[in-house]
């Protein structure tokens, strides 16, 4: 799926969600945590979203993947704050507060990893470096890999219907493997 907006990114979506749950506990907790600790939080917290968002808008897949990294370095950094505060005595009453964010926070650092990596193992180098022409031949190349993938599936159906014995059968499974 292509995403035209980074507001419509679902790990975006997760991110900002995270940061208005911290800011939920932040507001909570604000006379058990130091004025310092609560900038920290709420800084690194919005910093996640506010990274995958400059990175989408930039428009090359290797600014992308760069501020990708940071938005995972802010996710790491929030749940060391989590577990830092979960250890403080004073912030006992918010613990299960706490426990709820830090799984939130483990989910964007894990959806952000695997885009990074599907990210650097892509040929596209981003929207800023498409031309018409590159434009087209990267659509072709995606027309032809969905139809080839449509045509396998297709071919695998039929294949499927012969009886085990079947010559097309047994020449299918001799190139592809067992069905």
């Amino acid at each position: 799926m292509t995403y035209q907006r980074f507001e419509d990114l679902p790990v975006w979506q997760d991110a900002i969600h995270l940061a208005e749950r911290c800011e939920d506990f932040l507001i909570a907790a604000k006379d058990k945590i130091t004025f310092s600790k609560r900038d920290q939080l709420d800084r690194c917290s919005l910093s996640v979203s506010n990274n995958i968002a400059e990175g989408f808008e930039r428009g090359s897949t290797n600014e992308l993947i760069a501020f990708l990294y940071i938005a995972r370095g802010s996710v790491g950094e929030v749940r060391s704050m989590l577990c830092y505060f979960e250890r403080r005595p004073a912030l006992y009453d918010f613990k299960s507060e706490i426990s709820n964010l830090k799984p939130l926070a483990e989910s964007c650092s894990r959806q952000i990893r695997a885009w990074a990596d599907s990210l650097q193992n892509s040929d596209i180098k981003g929207p800023r470096h498409l031309n018409d022409q590159s434009r087209s031949d990267w659509e072709k190349k995606n027309a032809r890999e969905a139809s080839a993938k449509a045509f396998a599936a297709r071919e695998r159906e039929m294949i499927s219907k012969l009886t085990p014995k079947e010559p097309a059968r047994l020449f299918w499974e001799q190139r592809n493997g067992p069905l």
